[in-house]
């Protein structure tokens, strides 16, 4: 479970309770990773996920992020060792534990050498503080930066769906290559991939799939993502699932070992979403998904 929507903004109306229910049909539901981050409602999102956790929290593997600095002035990246440690400090009050078992860089600050941030993230799995630690918005760009310390980071998170598939072989890449598992964020596209949208649909200034740069929401990559919709409903319907159970699917299916993450502001989206496990896309399905999806 995405937990971008629990920090209350630019999702359009967002009710906490709803939120907390749909933790609590998560966790009904055999879900058991719920990712966040301290950016997210700038700490909002961790607090609403405490909240709605309570003593289940030992059950769950919560993955969070660090490194962008925002709230007063410009928003920026910020790597730095110091940096870290606070931020790490301020997740833990917020999310009312004593550890977080997966800390993922949200970006790079593209000053702070990685080494001098991997002996930060180790001293505080040592402290206990950190169970593991990922990557986050990496690309091929970064390969040779990131080669001197595989086998260290178990994780990278990356935009990825059948509405985005621009980063799918530096997934693959780095799944193969550097063992390094994936995590999909954006998985329904900002919920193109659900079928409950069309050329006509508008959003409210509080939400930004209003704006240009949510692109899966405006001009021609709205009309392809609509195909690509209208290939899945034949799909969703001989296999008896809605649509978004078919996105979530396709990248099961085509993205081996993945980690697929979904935001969620209700339980009945949750309810939808697990309709995407314990089944199969047939080889043709993919095939016609591959090619109506593909750039």
């Amino acid at each position: 479970m995405g937990g971008c929507p629990m920090g209350g903004y630019g999702w359009g109306d967002v009710q906490e309770q709803e939120l907390i229910d749909a933790v609590h049909t998560a966790l009904d539901n055999g879900i058991t990773i719920f990712d966040t981050a301290d950016t997210y409602g700038l700490g909002q999102s961790e607090r609403t996920l405490s909240k709605a956790l309570g003593n289940k929290r030992k059950d769950v593997i919560i993955a969070d992020k660090f490194g962008v600095r925002a709230g007063n002035g410009p928003t920026y990246y910020d790597n730095s060792p110091q940096y870290i440690r606070e931020a790490l400090e301020l997740s833990l009050r917020n999310l009312n534990t004593d550890y977080i078992d997966l800390y993922q860089i949200h970006y790079r600050d593209n000053k702070t050498p990685l080494g001098d941030v991997v002996e930060t993230l180790d001293r505080l799995k040592q402290e206990g503080k950190i169970r593991y630690y990922g990557l986050s918005n990496i690309h091929e760009s970064d390969y040779e930066e990131i080669k001197p310390f595989i086998g260290k980071f178990v994780s990278v998170q990356d935009e990825y769906s059948l509405a985005c598939r621009k980063n799918e072989e530096e997934l693959k890449a780095l799944s193969s290559e550097f063992q390094i598992s994936p995590l999909t964020w954006g998985s329904l596209g900002q919920g193109i991939l659900s079928g409950k949208y069309d050329k006509n649909t508008s959003f409210g200034t509080n939400d930004r799939r209003s704006r240009d740069i949510y692109v899966n929401f405006h001009g021609e990559k709205l009309m392809k993502n609509l195909n690509i919709v209208e290939a899945m409903k034949p799909i969703a319907e001989a296999h008896n699932k809605p649509i978004s159970a078919v996105a979530i699917r396709f990248i099961l299916d085509w993205l081996n070992d993945s980690v697929v993450l979904v935001g969620a502001k209700r339980p009945s989206q949750i309810l939808g979403n697990i309709e995407g496990l314990d089944w199969n896309l047939t080889d043709e399905e993919l095939k016609i998904l591959d090619e109506v999806s593909g750039n």
